[in-house]
C-alpha cells in the first residue's frame, strides 16, 4: 500500500474528485489538523440538502411502490446495477429538479391520503356515538330557555322510565323533572332531562351522582341531519383519496428517473463530504489518501490526464494503511465472510485462503447431497449468467457455487442424491426392491450406518483445521521474531495435539504407535510445566506451567465442536429420505402421482432452504471460532475506496470484475 498526496488547482477540484469517484482507486484519509497556510471548507449546509434529497427520492419510492409496486422477477434482487453512459450523468443533474418536484407532489399526496383516512376514522367514530342519538330532534347542543334548563347526555347503565324516575327520585326528592329516553340498550341509556331554570344546580348535582355525561363535540344540528353531513364528507374525502391515487399512480413512469436522482444526489453527498475533509488554501487543495502500490501509475496517469497537479507518492505506515486483500479467483468469494467478522491487521496474516478452503469443505460435508449440490452449480451459473450481479452480490453468489461443488462431491461420498431418491423412485415404477449401495458403482459412507467412523472422521478434521490455525499462530509468532511464544506457546501445543492423536490411533491399531503418542504427549507436557510460567517471578513460574495444563479442556471441546459435521450431514440426509418416504405414500394411482411431485418438490425445498441455512452459520462458526481464536486478531481497516457509492445506475467505464 502506497501514501498519496495530490495536490492541484483549485479551479480543477470538481473535474479531479469526479473521476476519482468514478475510479474508485483512493481511500481518502481523513486529517484532523491542516498544515499551515490551509483550511477546511465546511460543506455541511450543501451535504444536508442532498442527503434530504436522497431521503426525499426514497419516500417517494416508497410511496410508489405502496400505490404501483414495481413488476420484479423473484430473482430479480440478484440483478446489477444499470449500466449507464458517463455523459447520462450530466442528463440526470440536468432534471434533477423537476423530479425532485415530483417526489415533493408524491409527498403531497401521499399526506393527502393520510391525512383523509385518519379524518374519515374521526367521522366514522362520530358517526357510532350518533347513533344512539337518531331519534332525537332537536340539537345536541341545544341550551336552556328563558324559563327550563335542559340536559341532554348519558349514562352507563339501562334504565327504563319507571327506574330512571325512581333513580331521580332517590338522589333528589325535591326535583322537578321531565325526561325522555331516546336510547336504552347495551348498558347505556341516552336522554333529555328538563327541569325549572331555579333547580338547574341540583338537577346538575343529581345528574352528576348518577354518572351523566354530556355528548361529545355537540353539532347545532339534530342528530340525524349531523349524521347525513358527515357522511357526504366521509364520501367526499373518499373521492378526493381516490383522485390522490390515481394522481400517485401516474407518477409511475418516473420510477427509473427518481432512482437515477437518488443515486445522483447520494453521489454528490459523498464527494461534499469527501471536499470537507480536504486541505484548502486560496489557489490549491490537497488530496490524503492511499493508493495500492499496482494502482499507483494508474492514479498518476488519470490526475495528470484531467487536471493540473502534483502527486507524491511514499511507502504507508502499515499501523495507519487501510487494508486491501488480494485473492485468486478461487478464495476471492470468501473475503466477504474474513470482513465481516474483521479485516486483518498489519500483524495478522491474510486468512482469506485457508478459510475459503475450510469453508467450501465443511459447508459441503454438513449439505452432503450430490443432487442439492449439483442444483446449486446450475442455477447460481444461470442467474450469474442472466442478471449479471454487481461484485459483491457476484462473489457472493460464487461463494455458494464452490460451496455446491464441494456439497456436490461429499454427496457421492454419503451417497446422497436427493436423499436416496433414485433407489425409491425406481422402487415406486418398478415395484422393485433396491438400494442406493446397490445403485451407486462405488463405495459410500452411510451417515446413519457409519456414524461413529464418521464421528472420528469429523474430529480428524477438526483436528487438522485447529492445527492449521495453531500454524498460523506459529508463523505469525516466528514472523514477528516471537520464537519463545512460536516454539513454547504454540509448538509444543500442536505438538501435544498430534501426540494425542497418535495415540487414539495406536488404541486402535497397535501397541507400539499409542506407546508413541503417549511419549509425544507426556514429552510436550513436560515443556508446557517447564515454559508457560516463564514470564513470572519464583514460585509462581510453577503455578503458571502447571496451570497452563489445563487448557487441554478447551482443546478436547474445540474438538467436539466438530461433531456438527456430522450432524448437519445426517439431518440433511434423514430429512431428504423422510420427504421421499411421504412422497409415494399415496400409492401409483393418478392421484398419488400428483401428490408424489407435489411434496417431492415442496420437501426438498425446505430441506434446502432449513440445511443449506444450518451449513452456513455452522460452517462460519468453525471458522471463527475453532480457527481465528487460534491466531487471528482482525482489528484493521478495510480499504474503501472514494467511489460511485450508487444503488441503482453504475457508469459504464466501472473497473470491471
Amino acid at each position: 500500500m502506497k501514501s498519496v498526496q495530490i495536490v492541484a488547482l483549485r479551479q480543477d477540484r470538481k473535474r479531479l474528485l469526479e473521476h476519482l469517484q468514478d475510479s474508485g482507486l483512493v481511500h481518502i484519509k481523513k486529517t484532523e489538523k491542516c498544515k499551515k497556510g490551509f483550511n477546511k471548507i465546511d460543506m455541511t449546509s450543501q451535504t444536508q440538502i442532498f442527503e434530504r434529497n436522497v431521503t426525499l427520492t426514497e419516500q417517494a419510492l416508497k410511496i410508489l411502490d405502496g400505490q404501483v409496486p414495481e413488476k420484479k422477477g423473484m430473482l430479480s434482487a440478484f440483478a446489477g446495477r444499470r449500466a449507464i453512459d458517463p455523459d447520462e450523468i450530466g442528463v440526470i443533474a440536468s432534471n434533477a429538479g423537476d423530479v425532485i418536484n415530483v417526489c415533493n407532489r408524491l409527498c403531497e399526496l401521499n399526506k393527502i391520503c393520510a391525512d383523509n383516512a385518519a379524518e374519515q376514522i374521526r367521522i366514522k367514530t362520530t358517526l357510532t356515538q350518533l347513533e344512539p342519538w337518531r331519534n332525537l330532534d332537536i340539537p345536541l347542543n341545544q341550551g336552556d330557555t328563558a324559563t327550563t334548563a335542559v340536559f341532554i347526555g348519558s349514562i352507563q347503565r339501562e334504565f327504563s322510565d319507571i327506574t330512571l324516575s325512581q333513580a331521580f327520585a332517590e338522589y333528589a326528592p325535591n326535583l322537578e323533572f321531565e325526561f325522555e329516553i331516546v336510547y336504552s340498550q347495551n348498558m347505556l341509556t341516552c336522554f333529555v332531562l328538563m327541569a325549572p331554570i331555579a333547580q338547574k344546580e341540583l338537577a346538575e348535582g343529581t345528574l352528576r351522582d348518577l354518572g351523566f355525561a354530556r355528548p361529545m363535540n355537540p353539532s347545532n344540528l339534530t342528530p340525524i341531519k349531523e349524521s347525513e353531513k358527515l357522511v357526504k364528507k366521509c364520501e367526499e374525502l373518499e373521492r378526493q383519496t381516490e383522485q390522490a391515487k390515481k394522481e400517485i399512480a401516474s407518477f409511475a413512469d418516473k420510477r427509473s428517473a427518481i432512482k437515477d436522482t437518488q443515486d445522483y444526489f447520494r453521489i454528490r453527498a459523498d464527494k461534499y463530504n469527501v471536499i470537507s475533509e480536504l486541505e484548502h488554501s486560496k489557489n490549491v487543495f490537497v488530496i490524503s489518501g492511499y493508493v495500492p502500490e499496482e494502482d499507483a501509475e494508474k492514479l498518476e496517469q488519470l490526475c495528470t490526464r484531467v487536471a493540473v497537479c502534483h502527486l507524491e507518492f511514499a511507502d504507508a505506515d502499515e499501523e495507519e494503511a487501510p487494508i486491501k486483500l488480494k485473492n485468486n479467483r478461487f478464495s476471492r468469494p470468501a473475503q466477504g465472510i474474513v470482513n465481516m467478522y474483521s479485516a486483518p491487521s498489519h500483524g495478522d496474516i491474510d486468512p482469506t485462503p485457508l478459510l475459503a478452503f475450510f469453508f467450501y469443505f465443511f459447508f459441503g460435508m454438513m449439505f452432503s447431497d450430490a443432487g442439492y449440490g449439483l442444483l446449486m452449480v446450475i442455477a447460481i451459473g444461470i442467474v450469474i449468467k442472466i442478471f449479471k450481479p454487481d461484485e459483491k452480490m457476484y462473489y457472493s453468489l460464487k461463494l455458494f457455487q464452490y460451496c455446491g461443488v464441494s456439497t456436490f462431491f461429499w454427496g457421492l461420498i454419503f451417497g446422497s442424491i436427493f436423499g436416496d431418491a433414485p433407489a425409491v423412485l425406481y422402487n415406486y415404477f418398478t415395484g422393485a426392491d433396491i438400494t442406493m449401495a446397490q445403485i451407486l458403482p462405488w463405495p459410500t459412507l452411510d451417515p446413519q450406518k457409519d456414524a461413529l467412523m464418521l464421528m472420528i472422521i469429523s474430529i480428524a478434521f477438526g483436528l487438522v483445521h485447529i492445527l492449521v490455525g495453531m500454524g498460523c499462530k506459529f508463523y505469525v509468532c516466528w514472523k514477528h521474531k516471537d520464537y519463545a511464544g512460536a516454539l513454547f506457546d504454540t509448538g509444543l501445543w500442536m505438538l501435544m495435539l498430534i501426540g494425542f492423536a497418535v495415540l487414539a490411533a495406536g488404541m486402535a491399531t497397535n501397541h507400539i504407535v499409542m506407546m508413541i503418542g503417549a511419549g509425544i504427549a507426556v514429552a510436550c507436557a513436560v515443556g508446557l510445566v517447564l515454559t508457560q510460567g516463564r514470564n513470572k517471578k519464583g514460585f509462581g513460574k510453577v503455578i503458571g506451567g502447571v496451570a497452563s495444563l489445563y487448557d487441554i479442556t478447551g482443546y478436547i471441546s474445540d474438538l467436539l465442536s466438530y461433531s456438527r459435521l456430522l450432524a448437519l450431514g445426517l439431518t440433511t440426509g434423514v430429512m431428504a429420505q423422510v420427504f421421499n418416504m411421504l412422497s409415494t405414500m399415496f400409492g401409483t394411482s393418478w392421484i398419488g402421482f400428483i401428490f408424489l411431485i407435489i411434496v417431492f418438490l415442496v420437501g426438498h425445498a425446505i430441506n434446502i432452504g432449513l440445511n443449506a441455512l444450518g451449513s452456513y452459520v455452522h460452517t462460519m462458526r468453525l471458522q471463527y471460532v475453532e480457527m481465528f481464536g487460534k491466531f487471528y486478531e482482525g482489528g484493521g481497516e478495510e480499504f474503501k475506496p472514494f467511489s460511485l457509492n450508487s444503488k441503482y445506475i453504475k457508469i459504464q467505464e466501472e473497473k470491471s470484475k
